[in-house]
């Protein structure tokens, strides 16, 4: 015996409506911000900071950012010219961190900000190293000249023009001038002797690192790390041969192939020095390492964070914890770890096959599709260039369009079937 069932029109009508028209944009994430800039000629000085810094390493981890960059004329002519290659590498990242708002500000955010301003983060302030509240600034509108203007302590900026805008994602502006954090000394390491430390000595000086000491010394990483001392400082994560015993079975760490074992060991350091103190309180969780410089961004993070009274470091597979300092003297802090830090790349279910960097041999991996994005009116384009920017990474672009495909094949399934009903 057939059963019909009755839907009343009021109730199928805005489902379907639903079905077929609610968004289904998913957010972005990941966005390659340097390969974006590349059209720009005037900016390369600018992306360069970003690539030689690290930070643009940072800014895959973020989906809501707006980058203040300053133009080639301008960087240059600063006061501290950061082309120049004297800074201290820890300050100069520093400075280029101080130039991504921690927001997506529209150009239509920014005229709406009230007379008395508004206090914005910068990626400064996650790390650690900016006293009290000195890691923001505060952008100001003027509505009889229509300026915007960003305001530090010790500088301030004008805004130029929007370069790139991703809608509530990232926006690009360009401004006249460098912004400089307060207190921050661009000189003040640039005279500072190299430590000459000697890691591996350290280690076994510490009694229960003699696994890693070897490990180091047969790798050949660690000359690498002492040469890394001078700049922006490294922070080391060295697990206890009591970690290494404790390895499952199933992990054979001392049979990989020399290069990756020297990825698990760059894996160990941060590319930046971060006493005890700086750790503990670290804003940004998500890490980069030195293995991420070499492997590509987004890759080979660690997530640390204040767990139970300790600094605990997550690698996706392994949760370690910070049991001891075994050395800290500016520009470099080792500690010693509870676990041996294992990344989910190599250890996870699906591990990756990582050999050593492309440059510019074999195959090319195959890169997303670019997204044409216009800049709002009034505003420039590269003259010459397409106004589609390059090698941005949108990740979920893919999956969106199949999932708006697959509602509108369903919501027309769902009007075929029911056609009967609508029309009662």
């Amino acid at each position: 015996m057939a059963i019909s069932i009755s839907i009343p029109n009021y109730t199928l009508l805005p489902f379907l409506y639903l079905l077929l028209f609610s968004s289904y944009h998913l957010p972005i994430f990941s966005i390659n911000v340097t390969d974006l800039l590349t059209s720009y000629p005037d900016l390369s000085d600018f992306a360069n900071l970003l690539t030689t810094t690290a930070v643009a390493a940072d800014l895959t981890h973020r989906t809501s950012v707006t980058l203040l960059a300053v133009p080639n004329t301008f960087l240059r002519s600063s006061s501290a010219d950061l082309t120049a290659g004297h800074h201290p590498s820890s300050n100069l990242a520093d400075v280029v961190r101080y130039h991504v708002l921690l927001e997506y500000l529209s150009l239509s955010d920014l005229r709406r900000i009230p007379p008395n301003g508004k206090l914005v983060t910068t990626l400064f302030q996650t790390t650690g190293r900016a006293s009290s509240n000195s890691g923001t600034v505060n952008i100001t509108f003027n509505p009889s000249s229509n300026s915007v203007t960003i305001y530090s302590p010790t500088s301030n900026a004008t805004l130029l023009a929007l370069i790139k805008t991703l809608p509530y994602n990232l926006s690009i502006f360009s401004i006249n001038s460098l912004l400089v954090p307060y207190n921050l000394d661009l000189m003040a390491s640039e005279t500072r002797p190299l430590l000459g430390l000697n890691i591996t000595k350290a280690l076994i000086d510490g009694h229960q690192f003699n696994v890693a000491a070897s490990m180091l010394q047969a790798s050949g990483v660690v000359s690498e790390f002492e040469g890394d001392e001078g700049g922006a400082g490294i922070t080391i994560f060295v697990p206890t041969d009591d970690a290494f015993a404790d390895l499952p079975s199933s992990v054979k760490l001392q049979s990989l192939p020399a290069e990756k074992k020297a990825v698990v060991l760059r894996f160990h350091v941060l590319h930046c020095y971060y006493p005890l103190g700086s750790l503990e309180s670290i804003v940004n969780p998500v890490q980069p390492t030195l293995a991420t410089e070499q492997i590509g961004a987004a890759s080979f993070t660690l997530n640390i964070s204040r767990v139970n009274g300790s600094v605990g470091i997550d690698t996706g597979i392994v949760q370690a914890s910070v049991t001891q300092t075994v050395f800290d003297q500016k520009p470099v802090a080792i500690f010693g770890v509870s676990k041996v830090l294992l990344p989910r790349e190599f250890f996870g279910k699906n591990p990756i096959e990582v050999n050593k960097p492309n440059n510019g041999g074999g195959t090319p991996a195959a890169q997303p599709p670019d997204i044409a994005l216009s800049p709002e009116p009034g505003m420039y384009s590269p003259a010459g260039r397409d106004s589609s920017p390059t090698g941005m990474e949108i990740r979920s672009m893919a999956v969106a369009e199949k999932l708006g495909l697959q509602r509108l094949l369903l919501g027309l399934w769902c009007i075929w079937l029911n056609y009967p009903y609508l029309w009662k």
